[in-house]
């Protein structure tokens, strides 16, 4: 049976991992650029935003890309985000959100050359995640609603989706500009989709969409690709797309 659903998840990653998959899906604004720190700040704003509609998050992600001057790395290194308000961007997403990101950031990139090395050389991204939201929040000197917290047992897919943008490697539709980190460490991002087929399928037994869903399906998904479990995340949320 193991045998049949590796084969059926193959055929829907063929299906789902195209070009054509980019069009309608937030991956395609971190692809805009080429500046490495361009793409990582990309990557992590708007894939914190990307939760709802998908036609609305495309529509918040150019606005908010619009705020930045469509420069995000010199829009935070010059202090531009200084002078946002109070305006909405997406849903529960105002600008100052997006001024608490920046600000963020903007102390990463004092000290360092690129995010992934907040995540390198941790014993799990897990640890990686954690890092980063410290930072952010020490920064503002305040928690983020926006940023999941895996200490509290938060699946952090939006997090762990940026994170597979950002290292997975057949550069098909995610960018795999990270390259300190190995895709067979990346965990799936679990959205309502993928664990609804997942479920179906018989590769999640776990009742809740939490941190423990999370490894409990990437180690089954682990049994088909060792080393990059999470290119099924094309199959699972494909299907639960189409699904829907």
């Amino acid at each position: 049976m193991e045998i049949d659903i590796k084969e059926r998840l193959d055929e829907l990653v063929e299906k789902y991992n195209t070009v054509a998959f980019i069009e309608h899906d937030p991956v395609q604004f971190p692809r805009r650029y080429s500046k490495l720190q361009d793409i990582e700040i990309t990557a992590f704003l708007i894939g914190t935003i990307s939760w709802g509609n998908r036609a609305s998050i495309l529509k918040s992600a150019d606005k908010l890309l619009s705020l930045m001057h469509h420069s995000p790395f010199d829009y935070i290194m010059n202090g531009d985000y200084r002078e946002l308000g109070n305006k909405n961007i997406h849903r529960t997403f105002f600008e100052y959100d997006l001024y608490y990101m920046c600000h963020g950031l903007h102390d990463i990139y004092e000290k360092h050359d690129s995010i992934e090395e907040i995540f390198c050389n941790r014993p799990s991204l897990w640890d990686g995640i954690n890092s980063f939201r410290t930072i952010l929040c020490e920064a503002n000197h305040k928690d983020c609603k926006h940023i999941s917290n895996p200490l509290s047992g938060s699946a952090c897919k939006r997090l762990h989706m940026i994170l597979r943008w950002l290292v997975q490697q057949d550069k098909i539709v995610d960018l795999g500009v990270w390259k300190n980190i190995s895709p067979a460490d990346l965990f799936i991002p679990l959205d309502t989709h993928v664990a609804r087929i997942s479920r179906e399928f018989g590769l999640l037994s776990r009742k809740m969409n939490d941190r423990k869903a999370v490894i409990e399906l990437t180690d089954i998904l682990k049994q088909f690709n060792p080393e990059d479990p999470v290119i099924y995340d094309f199959a699972l949320f494909g299907l639960g797309e189409d699904t829907k």
